[in-house]
Protein backbone atom coordinates (compact mmCIF):
# COMPACT_ATOMS: atom_id res chain seq x y z
CA UNK A 1 0.00 0.00 0.00
CA UNK A 2 1.14 3.53 -1.00
CA UNK A 3 1.21 6.61 0.84
CA UNK A 4 0.47 10.22 0.02
CA UNK A 5 -0.17 12.65 2.30
CA UNK A 6 -2.59 15.92 2.62
CA UNK A 7 -0.85 18.83 3.70
CA UNK A 8 -2.22 22.04 4.92
CA UNK A 9 -3.92 24.40 2.30
CA UNK A 10 -2.73 27.64 3.49
CA UNK A 11 0.94 26.71 3.69
CA UNK A 12 2.96 29.39 1.24
CA UNK A 13 3.96 27.70 -1.95
CA UNK A 14 7.39 27.33 -1.07
CA UNK A 15 6.88 25.43 2.28
CA UNK A 16 4.36 23.57 0.40
CA UNK A 17 7.54 22.13 -1.83
CA UNK A 18 9.92 22.18 1.10
CA UNK A 19 7.41 19.34 2.75
CA UNK A 20 6.91 17.78 -0.82
CA UNK A 21 10.58 17.68 -1.73
CA UNK A 22 11.15 15.99 1.95
CA UNK A 23 8.35 13.69 1.48
CA UNK A 24 9.43 12.46 -1.73
CA UNK A 25 12.97 11.89 -0.34
CA UNK A 26 10.88 9.53 2.25
CA UNK A 27 9.79 6.98 -0.53
CA UNK A 28 5.89 8.95 -0.09
CA UNK A 29 4.17 8.61 -3.29
CA UNK A 30 2.33 12.27 -3.53
CA UNK A 31 1.29 14.62 -1.85
CA UNK A 32 -2.61 16.19 -2.05
CA UNK A 33 -4.05 19.98 -0.49
CA UNK A 34 -7.09 20.82 -0.32
CA UNK A 35 -9.22 23.18 -2.75
CA UNK A 36 -11.24 25.61 -0.08
CA UNK A 37 -12.52 28.75 0.47
CA UNK A 38 -10.20 31.54 1.56
CA UNK A 39 -7.08 29.34 0.95
CA UNK A 40 -4.05 29.76 -1.75
CA UNK A 41 -5.09 28.25 -5.12
CA UNK A 42 -3.96 24.70 -5.11
CA UNK A 43 -2.66 24.51 -8.53
CA UNK A 44 -0.57 27.62 -8.39
CA UNK A 45 0.84 26.36 -4.94
CA UNK A 46 2.22 23.45 -6.57
CA UNK A 47 3.98 25.03 -8.97
CA UNK A 48 7.48 25.58 -6.53
CA UNK A 49 6.71 21.66 -5.98
CA UNK A 50 6.58 20.62 -9.49
CA UNK A 51 10.04 22.48 -10.36
CA UNK A 52 11.37 21.16 -6.91
CA UNK A 53 10.51 16.95 -7.59
CA UNK A 54 11.20 14.92 -9.78
CA UNK A 55 8.92 11.65 -8.71
CA UNK A 56 6.04 12.59 -6.66
CA UNK A 57 2.59 13.35 -7.46
CA UNK A 58 0.66 16.23 -6.78
CA UNK A 59 -2.49 17.86 -7.00
CA UNK A 60 -6.15 18.98 -5.32
CA UNK A 61 -8.48 17.35 -2.96
CA UNK A 62 -11.13 18.05 -3.69
CA UNK A 63 -12.22 20.37 -6.74
CA UNK A 64 -16.07 20.13 -7.58
CA UNK A 65 -17.74 21.69 -10.72
CA UNK A 66 -19.86 23.57 -9.85
CA UNK A 67 -17.82 26.90 -8.07
CA UNK A 68 -15.35 26.13 -11.03
CA UNK A 69 -16.50 25.05 -14.59
CA UNK A 70 -14.70 21.88 -15.96
CA UNK A 71 -13.20 23.63 -18.92
CA UNK A 72 -11.52 25.48 -15.88
CA UNK A 73 -10.28 22.95 -13.95
CA UNK A 74 -8.53 21.09 -17.04
CA UNK A 75 -6.73 24.10 -18.37
CA UNK A 76 -5.21 24.18 -14.76
CA UNK A 77 -4.91 20.72 -14.47
CA UNK A 78 -3.39 20.01 -18.07
CA UNK A 79 -0.96 23.43 -16.97
CA UNK A 80 0.30 21.58 -13.46
CA UNK A 81 0.83 18.54 -15.22
CA UNK A 82 3.19 20.15 -18.35
CA UNK A 83 4.90 21.77 -15.71
CA UNK A 84 5.24 18.49 -13.33
CA UNK A 85 5.90 16.32 -16.69
CA UNK A 86 3.04 14.02 -16.13
CA UNK A 87 2.78 13.57 -12.36
CA UNK A 88 -0.76 15.15 -11.63
CA UNK A 89 -3.51 13.97 -10.06
CA UNK A 90 -7.02 15.74 -8.97
CA UNK A 91 -9.72 14.64 -6.58
CA UNK A 92 -13.31 15.63 -8.53
CA UNK A 93 -15.91 15.56 -5.71
CA UNK A 94 -19.79 16.85 -5.39
CA UNK A 95 -18.92 19.72 -3.03
CA UNK A 96 -19.28 20.44 0.00
CA UNK A 97 -20.67 22.92 2.64
CA UNK A 98 -18.48 25.47 1.68
CA UNK A 99 -20.89 26.04 -1.25
CA UNK A 100 -24.23 26.89 0.93
CA UNK A 101 -21.30 29.92 1.93
CA UNK A 102 -21.20 31.73 -1.48
CA UNK A 103 -24.96 30.24 -2.44
CA UNK A 104 -24.46 27.59 -4.41
CA UNK A 105 -26.99 24.52 -4.21
CA UNK A 106 -25.15 21.77 -6.03
CA UNK A 107 -27.76 19.21 -7.70
CA UNK A 108 -27.46 16.05 -9.53
CA UNK A 109 -24.02 15.40 -8.06
CA UNK A 110 -23.29 12.64 -9.27
CA UNK A 111 -24.30 13.31 -13.16
CA UNK A 112 -21.58 16.82 -12.62
CA UNK A 113 -19.12 14.98 -11.73
CA UNK A 114 -19.17 12.15 -14.55
CA UNK A 115 -19.21 14.77 -16.87
CA UNK A 116 -16.58 16.59 -15.53
CA UNK A 117 -14.67 13.56 -15.33
CA UNK A 118 -15.30 13.11 -19.22
CA UNK A 119 -14.60 16.44 -20.13
CA UNK A 120 -10.95 16.31 -18.43
CA UNK A 121 -10.42 13.22 -20.00
CA UNK A 122 -11.14 14.59 -23.20
CA UNK A 123 -9.23 17.80 -23.21
CA UNK A 124 -6.46 15.53 -21.82
CA UNK A 125 -6.00 14.22 -25.32
CA UNK A 126 -5.32 17.63 -26.79
CA UNK A 127 -7.59 17.47 -29.27
CA UNK A 128 -10.30 20.24 -30.16
CA UNK A 129 -13.85 18.32 -29.38
CA UNK A 130 -17.83 19.50 -29.00
CA UNK A 131 -19.16 17.95 -25.28
CA UNK A 132 -22.91 17.45 -24.74
CA UNK A 133 -23.79 16.67 -21.49
CA UNK A 134 -26.89 17.43 -19.68
CA UNK A 135 -25.23 20.10 -17.38
CA UNK A 136 -22.52 21.14 -19.19
CA UNK A 137 -21.63 21.55 -22.74
CA UNK A 138 -18.75 23.04 -24.72
CA UNK A 139 -18.13 23.94 -28.68
CA UNK A 140 -14.71 23.79 -29.73
CA UNK A 141 -12.39 23.33 -26.81
CA UNK A 142 -9.37 21.86 -26.65
CA UNK A 143 -6.13 22.18 -24.66
CA UNK A 144 -3.78 22.03 -27.90
CA UNK A 145 -0.76 22.82 -26.37
CA UNK A 146 -0.99 19.29 -24.57
CA UNK A 147 1.86 16.48 -24.96
CA UNK A 148 2.21 15.10 -21.57
CA UNK A 149 1.11 11.76 -20.47
CA UNK A 150 -2.45 12.19 -18.78
CA UNK A 151 -3.06 13.45 -15.30
CA UNK A 152 -4.92 10.94 -12.69
CA UNK A 153 -7.89 11.74 -12.38
CA UNK A 154 -9.81 10.51 -8.53
CA UNK A 155 -13.38 10.49 -7.68
CA UNK A 156 -14.26 11.50 -4.09
CA UNK A 157 -16.97 9.18 -3.13
CA UNK A 158 -18.74 7.04 -0.25
CA UNK A 159 -22.29 6.88 -1.10
CA UNK A 160 -23.53 4.27 -3.42
CA UNK A 161 -24.27 5.92 -6.49
CA UNK A 162 -21.15 8.10 -6.48
CA UNK A 163 -19.10 4.20 -5.94
CA UNK A 164 -21.32 3.26 -9.13
CA UNK A 165 -19.99 6.07 -11.29
CA UNK A 166 -16.71 6.41 -9.95
CA UNK A 167 -16.20 2.51 -10.51
CA UNK A 168 -16.98 3.45 -14.46
CA UNK A 169 -14.69 6.33 -14.71
CA UNK A 170 -12.43 7.00 -12.36
CA UNK A 171 -8.99 5.57 -11.75
CA UNK A 172 -8.80 6.49 -8.08
CA UNK A 173 -11.28 6.39 -5.98
CA UNK A 174 -10.92 8.60 -2.79
CA UNK A 175 -13.16 7.22 0.29
CA UNK A 176 -13.26 9.45 3.39
CA UNK A 177 -12.50 8.05 7.25
CA UNK A 178 -14.75 4.83 6.27
CA UNK A 179 -13.70 1.98 8.37
CA UNK A 180 -12.66 -1.67 7.25
CA UNK A 181 -15.75 -3.36 6.91
CA UNK A 182 -17.20 -0.43 4.92
CA UNK A 183 -14.49 -0.12 2.82
CA UNK A 184 -14.13 -4.10 2.22
CA UNK A 185 -17.67 -3.82 1.36
CA UNK A 186 -17.44 -0.95 -1.31
CA UNK A 187 -14.28 -2.14 -2.64
CA UNK A 188 -15.65 -5.38 -3.32
CA UNK A 189 -18.33 -3.71 -5.25
CA UNK A 190 -16.47 -1.65 -7.40
CA UNK A 191 -14.48 -4.27 -7.95
CA UNK A 192 -17.02 -6.57 -9.51
CA UNK A 193 -18.51 -3.73 -11.65
CA UNK A 194 -15.07 -2.82 -13.07
CA UNK A 195 -14.95 -6.76 -13.96
CA UNK A 196 -18.14 -6.51 -15.41
CA UNK A 197 -17.65 -4.02 -17.73
CA UNK A 198 -14.35 -5.22 -18.62
CA UNK A 199 -12.42 -2.50 -17.24
CA UNK A 200 -8.75 -2.84 -15.60
CA UNK A 201 -8.51 -2.45 -11.59
CA UNK A 202 -8.39 1.02 -10.08
CA UNK A 203 -6.51 2.20 -7.64
CA UNK A 204 -8.38 2.90 -3.91
CA UNK A 205 -7.39 5.05 -0.94
CA UNK A 206 -9.11 6.72 2.42
CA UNK A 207 -8.53 10.09 3.74
CA UNK A 208 -7.11 9.21 7.32
CA UNK A 209 -6.04 12.11 9.75
CA UNK A 210 -2.72 11.47 11.67
CA UNK A 211 -2.03 12.63 14.74
CA UNK A 212 1.31 11.29 16.16
CA UNK A 213 3.23 13.51 18.41
CA UNK A 214 5.64 12.86 21.12
CA UNK A 215 3.02 14.65 24.19
CA UNK A 216 0.14 11.91 23.52
CA UNK A 217 -2.31 14.16 25.27
CA UNK A 218 -1.46 16.74 22.56
CA UNK A 219 -2.31 14.39 19.91
CA UNK A 220 -5.36 13.33 21.19
CA UNK A 221 -6.66 16.71 22.45
CA UNK A 222 -5.64 17.35 18.31
CA UNK A 223 -7.87 14.14 17.08
CA UNK A 224 -11.11 15.08 19.16
CA UNK A 225 -11.17 18.76 18.04
CA UNK A 226 -11.04 17.31 14.17
CA UNK A 227 -14.19 14.67 14.88
CA UNK A 228 -16.66 17.06 13.36
CA UNK A 229 -14.88 16.60 9.74
CA UNK A 230 -14.05 12.57 10.34
CA UNK A 231 -17.50 11.61 9.26
CA UNK A 232 -19.60 12.26 12.44
CA UNK A 233 -22.46 13.01 10.36
CA UNK A 234 -22.69 9.67 8.60
CA UNK A 235 -24.69 7.40 10.62
CA UNK A 236 -23.70 4.62 8.51
CA UNK A 237 -20.00 5.21 9.12
CA UNK A 238 -20.26 5.07 13.24
CA UNK A 239 -22.44 2.85 13.98
CA UNK A 240 -19.64 0.36 12.33
CA UNK A 241 -17.77 0.29 15.62
CA UNK A 242 -20.88 2.04 18.09
CA UNK A 243 -24.70 1.37 18.78
CA UNK A 244 -27.06 3.66 17.19
CA UNK A 245 -28.20 5.28 21.11
CA UNK A 246 -24.54 6.36 21.50
CA UNK A 247 -24.51 7.88 18.25
CA UNK A 248 -27.51 9.61 19.19
CA UNK A 249 -25.52 11.47 22.17
CA UNK A 250 -23.35 12.67 19.11
CA UNK A 251 -25.96 13.88 16.59
CA UNK A 252 -27.82 15.62 18.99
CA UNK A 253 -24.67 17.51 19.79
CA UNK A 254 -22.97 18.38 16.17
CA UNK A 255 -23.27 21.92 16.02
CA UNK A 256 -21.25 22.12 19.40
CA UNK A 257 -18.65 19.43 17.59
CA UNK A 258 -18.22 21.94 14.57
CA UNK A 259 -17.76 24.48 17.26
CA UNK A 260 -14.87 22.71 19.13
CA UNK A 261 -13.01 22.00 15.41
CA UNK A 262 -13.20 26.00 15.12
CA UNK A 263 -11.51 26.46 18.66
CA UNK A 264 -14.69 26.25 21.16
CA UNK A 265 -15.14 24.16 24.08
CA UNK A 266 -15.86 20.43 24.12
CA UNK A 267 -19.85 19.57 24.08
CA UNK A 268 -21.38 18.48 27.69
CA UNK A 269 -22.88 14.96 27.46
CA UNK A 270 -20.29 12.88 25.97
CA UNK A 271 -18.32 10.92 27.82
CA UNK A 272 -14.66 10.44 27.67
CA UNK A 273 -15.04 7.07 26.82
CA UNK A 274 -17.08 7.64 23.74
CA UNK A 275 -14.31 10.74 22.32
CA UNK A 276 -11.87 7.94 22.96
CA UNK A 277 -13.44 5.43 21.14
CA UNK A 278 -14.06 7.86 18.02
CA UNK A 279 -10.36 8.81 17.88
CA UNK A 280 -9.43 5.49 17.95
CA UNK A 281 -11.51 4.57 14.89
CA UNK A 282 -11.53 7.54 12.96
CA UNK A 283 -8.01 8.60 13.44
CA UNK A 284 -4.30 7.60 13.56
CA UNK A 285 -3.63 8.84 16.90
CA UNK A 286 -0.41 7.61 19.21
CA UNK A 287 3.31 8.11 20.40
CA UNK A 288 5.98 7.92 17.95
CA UNK A 289 7.08 5.04 19.95
CA UNK A 290 3.79 3.12 20.11
CA UNK A 291 2.70 2.81 16.64
CA UNK A 292 1.26 -0.71 17.52
CA UNK A 293 -2.37 0.30 16.92
CA UNK A 294 -1.69 2.57 13.86
CA UNK A 295 0.26 -0.15 12.06
CA UNK A 296 -2.47 -2.73 12.71
CA UNK A 297 -5.14 -0.16 11.63
CA UNK A 298 -3.40 0.80 8.47
CA UNK A 299 -3.08 -3.11 8.18
CA UNK A 300 -6.80 -3.58 7.94
CA UNK A 301 -7.51 -0.92 5.41
CA UNK A 302 -4.85 -2.56 3.37
CA UNK A 303 -6.74 -6.16 4.21
CA UNK A 304 -10.01 -4.34 2.84
CA UNK A 305 -8.60 -3.75 -0.59
CA UNK A 306 -6.59 -0.26 -0.46
CA UNK A 307 -4.00 0.31 -2.25
CA UNK A 308 -2.71 3.75 -1.23
CA UNK A 309 -3.37 6.27 1.72
CA UNK A 310 -4.26 9.73 2.59
CA UNK A 311 -2.96 10.79 5.51
CA UNK A 312 -3.77 14.69 6.27
CA UNK A 313 -1.05 15.80 8.40
CA UNK A 314 -1.49 18.58 11.12
CA UNK A 315 1.10 19.43 13.54
CA UNK A 316 5.04 19.48 12.87
CA UNK A 317 4.73 17.84 9.37
CA UNK A 318 8.68 17.31 8.62
CA UNK A 319 8.43 15.08 11.62
CA UNK A 320 5.24 13.35 10.63
CA UNK A 321 6.55 13.05 7.17
CA UNK A 322 10.03 11.32 8.17
CA UNK A 323 8.10 9.21 10.95
CA UNK A 324 5.87 8.07 8.19
CA UNK A 325 8.95 7.00 5.77
CA UNK A 326 10.93 5.35 8.43
CA UNK A 327 8.19 3.43 10.49
CA UNK A 328 5.39 2.97 8.61
CA UNK A 329 5.85 2.57 4.78
CA UNK A 330 7.96 -0.37 5.05
CA UNK A 331 5.55 -2.10 7.17
CA UNK A 332 3.40 -1.48 4.20
CA UNK A 333 5.29 -2.33 1.39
Amino acid sequence: MRIQVILDPRLPPQRLAELGALAERHGIEGVWTSSLLGCRDPFVSFVPLAMATTQLRMGPIAVNPFDTHPTRIASQLLTLNELSNGRAQIVIGGGGEALEAIGIKPERRVTAVRECVELLRRAATGKTFDFEGSLYRVRGFGCNWVESEPPRIWVGANGPQMLAMAARCADGILFSDLTGPLLSKAIAEVRAARTDQGLLPTEFSNFVAWHVYEDEREARAEARRWLAYRGLNRRWVCTTFMSDREFDLIEARMPALYRMAQGGPAPEGIPDSLFDLLVDKLSLTAHPRHLDGVLQHLGEMRQAGLTEIALRLYQQPERSIALIGREILPELR
